[in-house]
């Protein structure tokens, strides 16, 4: 394979990734919740120090939601699990501010995902940790704006979940960011490819991220295909004409179900271009059915590694693991950071259980786009956010070998 190096982009970009995700402790459509008793406030923060400000008190009603059930409940559930560790996790400090956390599933449809959030608006929900994917994200963010419920998306990353919404943050890359990312990053790595680009087209996580990258690598490009929900299960004739241009690079703007179709018709007729995708391939190892040889040396950035030895990154897998039997992804660091940036902004800005929901909403925005606040998590150091919610943090690419991630050789 090609010569392949660490991407680290300028801290200046705003990148925010996405997705576009068993029983585990997430909470179900019907959504047990999750509590603990409180203490003293000045809790222990998830860097391990004690949180600035007055601190915050009392126990939150935090909802949830995603996809846990359908083609995309790999996304969902990884998500939600890592939100309930962080609940779990924040509960037992015994510190004044607690979570009880409900979880709903969205089936990754609109309308459904507009009935999940009634449900927990009527159960009495304060702070959304939601959606999971971008096109119901799209739809809740709307009404969330209208009933001021402060929103910190895991991974709905389109441009579109905050547009015009001062109360909807995002804790992944946005799409056009992720874009340019992947072209800055071919650019550098591969300067002479052939480039191919198969997207979704009727996906605005899909059309996103493709319409920055194709902005950017213009006459490299020497192919695109496209298709739809309906069309996702033959590729043919976009790889065979892939491969008639000459393409030795396929730039995947997808999640990892069609990806997986993608590289096995590639391999059936002996084409084995460099497939480089984005984070909404995270989770293409733990697909079910899924001959994990034919990832050997796929691309995917990321902001996570559950390979990574930091301690705080080997604990969160190992309790993962034994919730879920499996190694966690990008989305489930994505969820657990959510809930650990909403405790820590609750804290650095004194807020209190028994205030409205919009002065709860008013105060999280304040926080989070001051500019001073900064949080630390799994999936970056460091963490900002800017006046439209979009997040800075410093992407990665990760390679896959032997059927699991490791960080790119240079």
């Amino acid at each position: 394979m090609k010569r392949i190096l660490a991407l680290v982009l300028a801290a200046a970009m705003a990148l925010s990734l996405a997705a576009c995700g068993g029983g585990g402790s997430a909470s179900s459509g019907n959504g047990s919740a999750s509590t603990a008793g409180s203490a003293s406030s000045g809790a222990a923060s998830s860097d391990g120090s004690t949180p600035a400000g007055p601190g915050g008190s009392g126990t939150f009603k935090l909802g949830g939601i995603g996809p846990m059930t359908g083609g995309s409940a790999q996304y969902g559930m990884a998500a939600m699990t890592g939100a309930q560790i962080a609940v779990d996790e924040i509960n037992a400090l015994g510190g004044a501010v607690q979570f009880e956390f409900k979880s709903e599933d969205d089936v990754n449809v609109a309308e459904t995902a507009l009935n999940a959030y009634n449900s927990l608006k009527d159960w009495g929900m304060q702070i959304l940790v939601g959606t999971v994917t971008t096109t119901p994200c799209i739809s809740v963010s709307s009404e969330a704006y209208n009933d001021r419920i402060f929103c910190l998306t895991p991974s709905a990353s389109s441009m579109d979940v905050t547009a015009g919404k001062d109360n909807m943050y995002q804790m992944c890359f946005t799409d056009p960011n992720q874009g340019i990312a992947g072209a800055e990053y071919i650019s550098e790595n591969f300067p002479d490819a052939k480039i191919a680009v198969i997207y979704k087209n009727d996906d605005a996580y899909s059309v996103g991220i493709r319409d920055a990258f194709s902005e950017k690598m213009g006459d490299s490009i020497v192919y695109e295909g496209t298709f739809t929900e309906d069309t996702q299960t033959d590729f043919s004739v976009q790889v065979a004409a892939a491969q008639a241009a000459n393409a030795d690079v396929i730039y995947l703007p997808m999640y990892y179900q069609p990806a997986t179709v993608i590289l096995t018709q590639a391999r059936s007729i002996g084409y084995a271009p460099t497939f480089i995708g984005v984070d909404g391939m995270d989770g293409i190892l733990d697909q079910e059915g899924f001959d994990i040889t034919l990832a050997e040396d796929v691309l995917v950035m990321s902001p996570f590694s559950a390979s990574s030895t930091d301690d705080r990154t080997v604990q969160f897998v190992t309790t993962y693991q034994e919730k879920m039997g499996q190694l966690p992804n990008q989305f489930a660091a994505d969820g657990y950071d959510c809930v650990w940036a909403i405790y820590e902004a609750i804290n650095a800005a004194g807020i209190t259980s028994d205030m409205a929901t919009d002065e709860i909403c008013d105060q999280l925005i304040s926080t989070f786009s001051s500019g001073s606040f900064k949080f630390t998590g799994l999936t970056g150091a460091d963490q900002t956010w800017s006046t439209n919610g979009e997040v800075t943090k410093v992407p990665m690419a990760f390679v896959i070998k032997d059927g699991v991630y490791t960080t790119p050789e240079g």
